[in-house]
C-alpha cells in the first residue's frame, strides 16, 4: 500500500506513513471481516466528509452500544478462528512429520540470521553436512555436532534439518557417448 502511495516520490515515504496507516486501519480485514478501527474503537473512523456534515442524531443507549460491541467482538473471534483453521489446512497439506534420532546424519540449513553482520555471503553454502545429531531437545529442536568454525549455536529447529542421503557409488549420468565406442572409433 505504501509503495502505491509513494510511487512517484519514493524518498518521501515517511511523510506518507500516516496516510497509509489510516487507510490500512480503515479497510475491512479479510480474516475478521471488520476494519481494525471498528474492532478497537467500536466504530469506523470519521473521514473528512463525515466531519464536514455532522448528522443530527441522538446518542444510543449505553446498553445497546455495549451489546452491539460484544456481538461484533464475538463475530470477529469466530471469523479469526475460522480463518486460522483455513490457514492451518492449507499449511498442513505440504507438511511432513520429521523425526531424528541421536547419531542420524543430517544436512543443516544455515540461515543468514545465525551469523554476525558482514560475515555471511550470498554465495556461501546454504546447507552443510552430513552432520550427526547429538541429542533431541524436544519435537522441534535438535543439537548437532556443528564444526567450531561456524561460531554459532549448535541447536537447530527441525525446519532447518533434512535427512542426509549419501550419493550412490554408481555413476548416475551415463550418456551413449560414455560407452566404449569413443575409444575404438577415434583411432
Amino acid at each position: 500500500m505504501l509503495r502505491c502511495l509513494v510511487q512517484d516520490h519514493p524518498k518521501v515515504w515517511d511523510e506518507m506513513l500516516g496516510q497509509a496507516e489510516f487507510a490500512y486501519n480503515s479497510m475491512p480485514n479479510r480474516s475478521t471481516g471488520q476494519c481494525p478501527f471498528k474492532v478497537v474503537y467500536t466504530k469506523p473512523p470519521n473521514h473528512t466528509v463525515d466531519i464536514a456534515v455532522l448528522p443530527q442524531c441522538k446518542s444510543r443507549a449505553a446498553s445497546t452500544l455495549a451489546d452491539q460491541f460484544s456481538t461484533m467482538l464475538q463475530d470477529v473471534r469466530q471469523r479469526i478462528m475460522e480463518s486460522n483453521a483455513r490457514y492451518k489446512l492449507t499449511a498442513d497439506k505440504h507438511r511432513r512429520a520429521k523425526s531424528f534420532q541421536p547419531g542420524d546424519l543430517v544436512m543443516v540449513r544455515l540461515r543468514r540470521e545465525r551469523f554476525a553482520p558482514g560475515t555471511y555471503s550470498k554465495l556461501s553454502r546454504r546447507k552443510i553436512g552430513p552432520i550427526p545429531i547429538l541429542k533431541q531437545i524436544n519435537a522441534n529442536a535438535y543439537v548437532v555436532d556443528l564444526p567450531a568454525e561456524f561460531n554459532t549455536s549448535s541447536t537447530f529447529n527441525i525446519a532447518d534439518l533434512s535427512t542426509y542421503h549419501p550419493p550412490d557409488q554408481a555413476p548416475t549420468n551415463i550418456s551413449s557417448t560414455d560407452s566404449g565406442s569413443i575409444d575404438s572409433g577415434g583411432e
